[in-house]
């Protein structure tokens, strides 16, 4: 398999995910700012969207989307547990988690990041943004992950996106859970291999 990702991007999470299952594959770095690989591949030709990640699978089927990726991964490796059975509520209690983190922050960030989004809008994000993870941390609260004491691919989406707060001015100190989670993130020997695979801290 191949993961086509670009340092800091929300294709953290399936690279954490890939570390947690212990599955073979090749991290391939795609710029987001040019749309082209190392080798000068068109990017777009892999994904027309132009984004990551992308999960390219022996076969040379492709799967975009983090949320669906992290989910084919876990399913892969049933016995490590990185996300509940299929058909079970708990599985859907994930895919709770996993859509409310991508509509509701990952895109919550998106304009803050844009160069183009008006001044005056930004505090109207970072309020947006502030109020839902809020919510996130009083859900943490006695409670190691998201979904309770282990860990899901669920985590690892909210670890990503949950990190930008310090790229566009997000104040999340006074959200203990949710610094309690990112610092009980970070001791994953799953998580610092993904991170050093991109080059972050």
């Amino acid at each position: 398999m191949k993961l086509y990702y670009s340092p800091g991007a929300c294709s953290l999470s399936p690279q954490i995910v890939l570390q947690e299952s212990g599955l073979a594959y090749e991290p391939v770095l795609a710029s987001t700012k040019t749309h082209k690989l190392a080798d000068g591949t068109d990017f777009y030709a892999i994904n027309p969207l132009g984004y990551v990640p992308v999960l390219e699978l022996d076969n040379g089927a492709r799967l975009r989307e983090g949320p669906a990726i992290v989910q084919y991964i876990a399913d892969q490796v049933p016995h490590k547990r990185l996300a509940p059975a299929n058909g079970s509520f708990e599985r859907y209690q994930l895919q709770q988690w996993l859509n409310f983190i991508g509509t509701e922050i990952h895109k919550g960030f998106g304009p803050l990041f844009k160069p183009n989004t008006p001044e005056n809008y930004k505090p109207i994000a970072l309020e947006a943004l502030a109020k839902r993870l809020q919510w996130v941390d009083e859900q943490l609260a006695g409670r190691n992950y998201l979904l309770g004491d282990e860990f899901s691919v669920a985590d690892a989406y909210l670890y990503t996106v949950s990190r930008w707060s310090k790229f566009v001015g997000l104040d999340i100190s006074g959200m203990k859970n949710i610094l309690a989670f990112q610092e009980r993130m970070g001791q994953r020997a799953a998580v610092r291999a993904a991170l050093a695979i991109e080059g972050q801290k």
